[in-house]
């Protein structure tokens, strides 16, 4: 549990900057420098080519790293496997964009129906997909090899220091609002570039004709893993992109904001996974079940105590985070936070949970399962959105990932008899709602900066006190004994 731990937190600390960053972006920046309607208009594309990813890289990501193992015993297979995984992404990728390019115009009126301002924009979206798309590829090249960090950084801190950058020339009039929305295609394309060198750096990428082991398995595998990795990120996103046909785009600006802050407690998830896939994926094809049931339980109650923690620091927070944003309209997206939090907070309980399920043998069934609830999801947000707005946006979004998660959950524990859960996540529940009781409704008489910072603290205290005290998570309690020693030791 050595590695995991140690590099959890690294990716954690540089997720969080990641965050703080993008926080000041999402919270100061893009509201003043580039409004409500630009600000809805990028977080359109966005979505849509997170959505859309997936399907152009092919779901390489994760097939990758499962087979890793089993191709990786000369450099000859090594060099065999990556460039199949190199080249199965451009049977997609190229009719893909002869399709889209031949029927752009009419695809451009269809995204546009409801905002003009579209239009002219719709053209970004697959290019920054395609970019995205291979980020990940490479990325997961380094994680097979127990090197995410750098890629974390790249990911979370890189793209929004050079997205800071393209805010700040829009405000000294270096750029137009219109530049700024095409230099995304510059800045993933960037970062694609950034990791492609550092991807080689550590490891020599070398390209080769022949076929690797397993071919056949490696690619029915791969049409279904795309099915996956799709599923979870239109459960993400699918709401902003449907927004975009019933509700005027700046909506899409007060629903992003809000799921961007509900997304925080995500962060330590996102971050311990780039880590304990492949573990697990090697303690799978390993046979290793007791090891692998001692990381699943510890990563679902290490997780729900920070997620937890992050969830009640947000929620006690809410109001006052509302009073700094610069425009109005913003906080009509309260409801959103309570409730994308809420289905955050129930999918990190499950730690690991995902890793086990998309390297077993039962990987199928649950995909299946996850693509019927993409359809659960678009045919709520039909319903919902239209009827009451962006909060029927979250809502569906609650109902899609918590059927989600159940199923997923329920597969594992009666397929694998793998069980997450202890004595301590009824503890670490109780021990949030507690927190939330106790200081949502005290507030100070002070600046809404301050009383966030005060209000942060004592909550922080608060929780983390008694979760050390109630010895919840050992690897939590570990990482703080070893603080106190360092500093006691000086």
């Amino acid at each position: 549990m050595g590695i995991v731990i140690k590099q959890s937190i690294k990716n954690t600390i540089i997720t969080f900057i990641g965050f703080g960053i993008g926080a000041v972006n999402v919270l100061y920046m893009y509201p003043v420098f580039l409004g409500k309607e630009y600000l809805g208009l990028t977080n359109y594309i966005l979505s849509a080519a997170n959505i859309l990813y997936p399907i152009l890289s092919f779901g390489i990501q994760n097939t990758l790293i499962k087979f890793f193992n089993e191709n990786n015993k000369t450099e000859e297979d090594l060099s065999r496997y990556f460039t199949y995984m190199l080249l199965l992404p451009l049977f997609v990728i190229i009719p893909f964009f002869c399709l889209f390019f031949y029927f752009y115009e009419n695809i451009a009126l269809y995204e546009s129906n409801k905002n003009i301002i579209v239009y002219d924009f719709v053209w970004e979206i697959p290019l920054i997909a395609l970019f995205m798309g291979y980020f990940e590829i490479f990325y997961a090249w380094l994680r097979a090899h127990m090197k995410s960090v750098f890629g974390s950084f790249v990911k979370e801190v890189f793209v929004r220091v050079l997205v800071t950058i393209s805010l700040f020339a829009v405000y000294f009039n270096y750029i137009t609002l219109t530049e700024f929305v095409h230099s995304l295609v510059l800045i993933y394309g960037i970062s694609l570039l950034v990791i492609i060198y550092y991807a080689n750096k550590t490891k020599r990428i070398q390209l080769n004709k022949k076929l690797p082991k397993k071919t056949k398995e490696i690619f029915v595998f791969t049409i279904f893993i795309i099915l996956s990795a799709s599923v979870a990120n239109m459960l993400l996103d699918i709401d902003k992109y449907m927004i975009n046909q019933f509700l005027k785009i700046e909506n899409i600006a007060f629903y992003s904001l809000a799921v961007y802050l509900a997304m925080v407690i995500s962060v330590p998830q996102r971050a311990m996974h780039q880590i304990t896939y492949p573990i697990t994926a090697k303690l799978m094809s390993e046979n290793k079940w007791l090891e692998l049931d001692e990381l699943y339980k510890k990563s679902s109650v290490t997780l729900q105590v920070i997620g937890g923690l992050i969830y009640i620091g947000i929620l006690v927070n809410i109001k006052q985070i509302y009073e700094l944003l610069p425009d109005e309209g913003y906080d009509n997206g309260l409801f959103v936070v309570f409730t994308i939090g809420l289905s955050k907070y129930f999918d990190v309980v499950l730690g690991n949970n995902n890793s086990i399920i998309f390297n077993s043998k039962y990987y199928k069934m649950v995909l299946l399962l996850g693509v019927l609830l993409v359809f659960v999801v678009v045919g709520l947000n039909l319903i919902f959105i239209p009827k009451y707005g962006i909060n029927g946006a979250a809502l569906a979004t609650l109902i899609a990932i918590g059927l989600y998660s159940l199923a997923k959950l329920l597969f594992v524990v009666l397929k694998m008899k793998l069980f997450p859960f202890t004595k301590n996540t009824l503890v670490a529940l109780v021990l949030t709602i507690v927190s939330f009781g106790v200081f949502y409704y005290w507030d100070f008489s002070f600046h809404p900066f301050v009383n966030i910072i005060l209000k942060s603290i004592l909550v922080t205290l608060f929780y983390v006190g008694l979760s050390y005290y109630l010895k919840i998570s050992s690897d939590i309690n570990f990482v703080i004994n070893s603080v106190f020693k360092r500093i006691f030791k000086k």
